[in-house]
């Protein structure tokens, strides 16, 4: 009887979740609770990340290719022939007169010499294959930033949608209280008027933020492979506290330095690639070398007059002589079983001239060397302008998420006392209006100057080559 396994990590469990509740997908899928932990598990799980994996398992194998070259190979065959006229016997005698032939045999090659092809295909093909794996460590960590970015830009759409509906709210509480007015004959039409027009002129803005809220949610489930008609509930919420321990670990990181460049995934890609297009060049060299092999070959032979399968030794019986032979002539003739083949031979191939096909090959990988040193290079200096714009990012958008807190608390004072004026009739409905603008920008600053501040911790990390930062997981 079959048994089910239980996943044990808490991505598998939750993909196994998933696919036990794919038969129900007639029912109303209920609502989702994803930390940020496990969109990452998910998303690493991806095409992008399959395919780098994919890459390296295809590298994986030219090394193994390479290494054969190195190492003695035996083989083993067994032939069959049948002459239908042989000339060496109508010429000489019917002594060579061999009509069918057995053979069976196995040979021993070594390779003694091959002016360093073999270990430079090796060295090549391992550099190779170590680049796919460092193209794999980069693929993860950009999409562990992309996975990062969505997972933040869904929160932040909920932010927004939130402060739109808290505008929306109070906008509709200013519309009744203007309409009070009226009725108690402290204002005019033209008040309650513009509170309506103000209140429709909000609606737009709510609409498009839970657009945009729709959209992050969208590229989020895309990510993390989610049904697109799945609903979800971001648990891992962004506090205060959590935003400025990451931004102060990032901001106490080390100067970046040639030794942390050169172990970043993509620079160490990019000079792994060199080293391959330099053994390449040797590959091209050796063909002017000579190559020294030894195949030793171990087997049998068996010739039959007709045409049974041998199943016995060979041997020679001795036989009648022909008439007019010498007296002490010994006549035999074999019996058409297996004979003893041995062989040694030692193989010397040097190409003295070949068109200058080998001198415009190394020429060619010459060049491509030239460009992947080249690229290397590129690389290692975006890596270095990268790091430093990551820095100036992140002390900017520190900045600007220290000044949005006080401008906030000040924009949500000043709209509670020009709402308490206007209350009180001491202020207009226009003063209401610019305060409640006012908040709205500020709190919809703040809530972005997060998001800028934590993404430009987690891209400061990346080019650092440090573990992106992942908050606690908090009730939102």
């Amino acid at each position: 009887m079959a048994r089910f396994r239980t996943p044990r990590t808490p991505g598998a469990a939750f993909v196994f979740a998933l696919a036990l509740a794919a038969p129900l997908g007639a029912q109303a899928r209920d609502t989702l609770d994803l930390p940020l932990g496990t969109a990452l598990s998910l998303a690493q799980r991806g095409e992008e990340v399959g395919l780098a994996a994919g890459r390296v398992d295809a590298a994986s194998a030219p090394v193994g290719s390479a290494r054969a070259a190195t190492l003695p190979s035996v083989r083993v065959a067994s032939t069959f022939s049948h002459v239908y006229e042989n000339a060496r016997a109508q010429a000489v005698g019917q002594i060579f007169n061999q009509p069918n032939t057995y053979g069976a045999n196995a040979t021993l090659s070594v390779p003694l010499f091959q002016g360093g092809r073999a270990t430079q295909g090796v060295r090549q093909a391992s550099r190779l294959r170590q680049a796919a794996e460092s193209d794999l460590q980069q693929t993860q960590v950009d999409v562990s930033l992309l996975t990062l970015r969505a997972y933040l830009t869904a929160q932040l759409g909920d932010r927004l949608v939130a402060i739109q509906d808290t505008n929306l709210v109070l906008a509709e509480a200013r519309v009744r209280q203007a309409e009070q007015f009226e009725a108690a004959g402290r204002g005019s039409r033209y008040d309650v008027l513009r509170a309506r027009v103000e209140r429709s002129n909000l609606e737009p803005l709510r609409i498009q933020a839970r657009g945009d809220r729709d959209l992050a949610l969208l590229e989020l489930r895309r990510i993390t492979n989610l049904p697109d008609d799945q609903p979800l509930r971001l648990t891992t919420v962004l506090d205060e506290g959590s935003i400025r321990a990451v931004a102060d670990a990032a901001s106490g990181a080390a100067l970046v330095d040639s030794a942390a460049l050169d172990a970043l995934p993509g620079v160490r890609a990019a000079r792994l690639r060199a080293q391959a297009s330099d053994a390449s060049v040797r590959i091209a060299a050796s063909a002017r070398l000579p190559t020294v092999s030894v195949n030793l070959v171990n087997g049998y032979q068996a010739f039959p007059q007709n045409w049974s399968v041998p199943i016995r030794g060979g041997s020679l019986d001795t036989v009648d002589c022909p008439a007019g032979s010498a007296p002490d002539r010994v006549c035999t003739q074999q019996n058409g079983g297996w004979f003893r083949d041995r062989s040694l031979a030692l193989a010397v191939s040097w190409p003295l001239f070949d068109g200058f096909r080998a001198r415009n090959d190394v020429r060619q990988a010459r060049a491509q060397a030239r460009v992947a040193d080249l690229q290397a290079q590129q690389v290692w200096e975006n890596a270095r302008t990268a790091a430093a714009s990551a820095r100036l990012q992140l002390q900017a958008a520190r900045a600007v998420f220290e000044a949005g807190r006080l401008n906030a608390a000040e924009a949500e004072e000043a709209f509670r006392l020009a709402s308490l004026r206007y209350a009180r009739g001491l202020g207009t409905q226009l003063d209401v209006s610019d305060a409640q603008l006012a908040l709205l920008t500020a709190r919809t600053n703040q809530a972005r100057a997060a998001f800028d501040l934590y993404l430009a911790s987690a891209e400061l990390a990346r080019t650092l080559g440090r573990p992106l930062p992942s908050p606690p997981a908090t009730a939102p």
